[in-house]
């Protein structure tokens, strides 16, 4: 008798008029997550076909409507108030007669405030519970105080595609010591450091995944328009453990792609350090094609400096990269660069200080996104040379009171004559700039900073910010 109450019961639905309506939400869109404060923000998912879908926004008590394709993807635009919350959305599928009758989903304890997205490799993804055998430095510590009900943290878990998904495995959680331990420590410490001074939400998407290079998380059409590129696009697979062009923008940004945020911090390129040469152009492209997807081509996007270390592959060609990554911020507007020359380490290429790092992004995002007045970004950046005599003298931008020598003296400079042989050389501070010389090179033509894979950068300004490495010649890599 049961089952037959419930054949009837299925024919008089079908009978009524089909399937029960049914709306789905992508990860990224859940409870607990932050939306960007006081912008026009995309919600997104899935209904029946050409259904139409209805959201009710609790901030403002708004009723916004769109109408699902035949495929049943929607999306539409919401409005956001300044920080505030907890808030509550309801998603509703609507009744064939239009009537508010439909499937519905509300999310709850929802924010607005700043939402940052935190991408890259093995050191943006190296959670502060470290790594096996390579610490956090102050992790404990930094774990007593990541209770903060205001952080919310969203952690995409790996995936790699040979065509853009439209959903990732991940979920919003509030920010206490187990939802950060296994968190990016500089992302995390980026947010908390974010939130204590800007008091509002503060919202942190990490999505990275060790040893890979740069051309996996930059979009087909944008890694195209790069000559030279000789990493295979996917066909229809991605073959395990061979992480090929775009497969990590199509499974682990495209997901995300157009959810509301303030910015972009990026760490990268050790993957990339064998191909230095290359590496500028396929940062601009991957900026670029992000900004498009997110409908703005003017997200900010500060990234970290590759570190110090001393590496047993391709460690000739390292501070070419680190040159590239330098100059990428002439190519790349609204960017700005975290040197990282003293923050190395030569027994492990995941450096611990992640406090370091996370304080100099969040000095470019203070000075350049939240406009504050005061706060300091950039160390010195090399700007011309002048010789005399057996002396160069290098004068330099971003140092307006000059320069901070550490009490054993500067130790990272290298001068070299018409041979191109570099030899150390001493360097002192001088009324216009950096005086550097050595007694081997009677005739100086060149000289280099810091220009190793493993080195520790002693050259400051007097706001406490490093030096990149840097050189003055343009003779090519050996």
């Amino acid at each position: 008798m049961k089952n037959l109450r419930t054949l009837l019961l299925a024919g008089l639905l079908l009978f009524s008029g089909g399937a029960r309506a049914e709306i789905t939400l992508p990860a990224i869109i859940g409870n607990n997550m932050v939306l960007q404060r006081q912008s026009d923000v995309k919600l997104w998912g899935k209904a029946n076909a050409n259904a139409q879908v209805s959201v009710m926004t609790s901030w403002d008590e708004k009723q916004y409507s769109t109408k699902a394709d035949a495929a049943g993807n929607w999306k539409l635009t919401v409005q956001t108030p300044a920080a505030g919350g907890p808030y509550e959305i309801n998603f509703r599928e609507n009744g064939r007669d239009g009537g508010q009758k439909g499937a519905s989903i509300t999310l709850s304890n929802i924010l607005i405030g700043e939402v940052w997205v935190c991408s890259g490799q093995s050191n943006m993804e190296m959670p502060l519970k470290g790594y096996r055998n390579q610490p956090i430095l102050n992790a404990n510590e930094i774990l007593t105080t990541a209770g903060e009900p205001m952080i919310r943290l969203f952690h995409l878990e790996r995936a790699a595609s040979a065509t853009e998904l439209f959903d990732c495995k991940g979920a919003w959680e509030v920010s206490s010591a187990g939802s950060a331990v296994s968190f990016s420590a500089v992302g995390f410490q980026f947010a908390k450091k974010l939130q204590a001074i800007l008091g509002v939400p503060v919202g942190v998407i990490q999505t990275a995944w060790g040893g890979t290079p740069i051309e996996a998380w930059t979009d087909k059409e944008s890694l195209s328009a790069v000559p030279g590129i000789e990493i295979p696009f996917p066909s229809d697979s991605v073959e395990a453990g061979r992480l090929v062009s775009t497969c990590l923008y199509n499974g682990m940004i495209a997901p995300i792609a157009g959810f509301g945020i303030k910015g972009f911090l990026w760490y990268q390129g050790e993957a990339n350090r064998a191909r230095p040469g290359q590496y500028a152009q396929l940062m601009e492209a991957m900026v670029t094609g992000w900004r498009k997807k997110w409908g703005n081509d003017s997200l900010p996007f500060y990234y970290a400096q590759i570190a110090p270390y001393d590496y047993p592959t391709h460690a000739a060609t390292v501070p070419y990269l680190r040159e590239a990554q330098l100059k990428a911020m002439e190519l790349i507007p609204f960017s700005g660069m975290a040197v990282s020359m003293d923050v190395g380490s030569s027994e492990t290429i995941h450096p611990p200080d992640k406090t370091t790092i996370a304080e100099r992004l969040l000095y470019w995002a203070l000075a350049k996104t939240y406009d504050m007045e005061g706060i300091a970004c950039e160390g010195p950046v090399y700007k011309s040379m002048k010789i005399d005599g057996n002396k160069v003298l290098l004068s330099f931008e971003n140092a307006p009171s000059g320069f901070v020598v550490k009490s054993q003296g500067f130790s990272c400079f290298e001068i070299a004559g018409a041979d191109k042989t570099f030899y150390p050389a001493t360097a002192e501070i001088s009324k216009g700039g950096i005086l550097v010389q050595s007694d081997k090179v009677d005739k100086p033509v060149a000289v280099r900073y810091a220009f190793k894979d493993w080195v520790e950068g002693d050259l400051y300004n007097t706001a406490g910010l490093p030096a990149s490495s840097f050189r003055t010649d343009d003779w090519p890599a050996e």
